[in-house]
């Protein structure tokens, strides 16, 4: 594990059983794609991510009708993960979330109604010792903003969140978590940036419609990466128009390229190249479909050349280098064992085990 990042400095925000910000470790957050009133998919969903390594979940809110299935939820997983309501446009619905359970309440302060309807979701916010997350984005930015310069920029969305983090603390609330997504990563990262240094409070990193996996995965990396190596951020979700435990397994990949969480196994495999003897892109694929439940911290290493290999993947703790028809198994870069081409991937996925 290399050195950490040097992170910003934060309050901490109890989140139900959860607390970020301050040096607590960065949240994988995701949200359900479920019918929130299909009370039992949606828990089978949230199960399923929280399986994924996801720790806290957002459920959509759409409408008065949608808050007692809501409720059954949120009272499902008390305690064992934070259940978020996603509220917008009317604010009743945020307050009857607040009453109804949730860990959390995510709003758009702009597009709820105006400033007498957020002080009332505030108020039962505070009733029920629960944070309230200004959600700032890119498609819903007051219209007196846009105005004022000429358009949607990073700058509109921090004063966004500025003022509605004045008026919440002019109403003596700081249980706050901010986000200021943007669908275009530029902005995004200047937006994190500015606001990083004008608040305290937590900071929730995310490239809003990032879009499908083969784009919004690279836009994700990017944006919540980039952030995440200078030490802002506290919570983000990788936002995928896929299955959101793709979502979540994202998530901790971006977390293990930097080195600053673990979870389950990471994967090194070289590229291939014209001295490859093998179908070295199969047996990488192989090895990572196998190694999906894994659930160890550890390196495993999948190369091409049985010379080269073990040295330039001496950091994993175990692996299989390949040559023509054959090739060796190897732990932390020395070669244990000698093996014909069909035994590799059986013969690592045992070693594995015994780890």
């Amino acid at each position: 594990m290399v050195e950490p990042f040097k992170r910003r400095k934060s309050r901490v925000v109890k989140i139900g059983n959860l607390a970020i910000g301050g040096d607590m470790p960065i949240a994988v957050q995701s949200m359900t794609n479920t019918d929130t009133k299909d009370v039992e998919s949606t828990i089978a969903q949230i199960e399923n991510l929280m399986n994924a390594g996801c720790e806290i979940v957002r459920v959509a809110v759409p409408s008065r009708k949608t808050v007692e299935p809501f409720k059954k939820i949120a009272d499902y997983f008390k305690g064992k993960i934070p259940i978020v309501a996603d509220v917008h446009f009317d604010y009743k619905i945020a307050v009857m979330c607040a009453d109804a359970g949730a860990d959390k309440i995510r709003i758009n302060p702009g597009n709820i109604g105006g400033f007498e309807k957020v002080k009332e979701v505030i108020a039962a916010a505070k009733a029920n010792g629960i944070p309230i997350r200004i959600g700032v984005n890119s498609g819903s930015l007051e219209m007196d903003l846009i105005d004022k310069y000429g358009g949607v920029n990073a700058d509109a969305l921090v004063e966004s969140a500025l003022r509605w983090v004045r008026f919440f603390e002019d109403q003596g609330f700081y249980d706050i978590v901010i986000s200021v997504k943007s669908a275009y990563v530029p902005q995004m990262i200047e937006a994190y940036r500015k606001i990083a240094k004008l608040v305290d409070y937590p900071l929730h990193l995310g490239v809003t419609e990032a879009g499908t996996p083969k784009t919004g995965i690279i836009k994700s990396a990017i944006g919540i990466g980039t952030l995440l190596a200078e030490g802002i951020g506290d919570t983000f979700r990788v936002s995928l128009t896929a299955d959101p435990v793709e979502e979540v397994k994202v998530a901790w990949e971006i977390l293990k390229a930097l080195q600053i969480r673990t979870r389950g196994v990471m994967l090194i495999a070289c590229p291939t190249c014209g001295r490859t003897k093998i179908d070295l892109i199969s047996l990488a694929e192989k090895v990572e479909k196998a190694l999906e439940g894994v659930n160890k911290n550890i390196k495993v290493a999948v190369m091409g050349c049985e010379v080269n290999g073990p040295g330039e993947a001496r950091e994993a703790d175990i692996g299989i280098a390949a040559g023509k028809g054959q090739g060796i198994l190897f732990i932390k870069g020395k070669p244990v064992k000698r093996l014909k081409e069909e035994e590799l991937l059986p013969a690592l996925l045992e070693e594995i085990e015994k780890l």
